[in-house]
């Protein structure tokens, strides 16, 4: 069992970040939807991980944590995906390679078990990254 895994990362656009985006991206519907992290069944077991439990994804260029959960679409050990949306963003890295849009898909993260930690909200990542996160408000 380890304690953390390198995986392959895509993010994309999925049906149920797409239902609750339009309730809006401060409801707990889009929470649920986009704060979650699908990995194929061997990679779970690999981290030693039970259904449900948090896990922090870190990239060349920052770390989130998130919640891991069954797979709902078809993944090959070694991939991961979350949906696109701020948790997302937090690990995508901005290079465009001449395309105009960060580097979505097809970038290295590491994945661990945490303990002691939550899920931040959408308001809290976004003005966090700004510098203007003021505590629960």
């Amino acid at each position: 069992m380890a304690n953390r895994i390198t995986l392959n990362m895509i993010t994309q656009r999925s049906i149920e970040e797409g239902v609750a985006m339009e309730k809006g991206k401060t409801t707990p519907e889009y929470f649920e939807a986009c704060s979650i992290i699908e990995m194929h069944d061997d990679d779970v077991k690999a981290l030693g991980l039970v259904p449900n439990q948090l896990v922090r994804v870190t990239s060349e260029c920052g770390s989130v944590v998130v919640k891991a959960v069954k797979g709902r679409q078809s993944l090959y050990p070694g991939l991961a995906f979350i949906p696109q949306g701020v948790w997302a963003n937090q690990v995508v890295p901005p290079r465009t390679q001449a395309t105009g849009e960060p580097q979505y898909s097809g970038f290295p993260v590491t994945v661990e078990s945490v303990n002691g930690e939550r899920r931040k909200s959408a308001l809290e990542l976004v003005q966090g990254a700004v510098g203007m996160w003021r505590g629960d408000q």
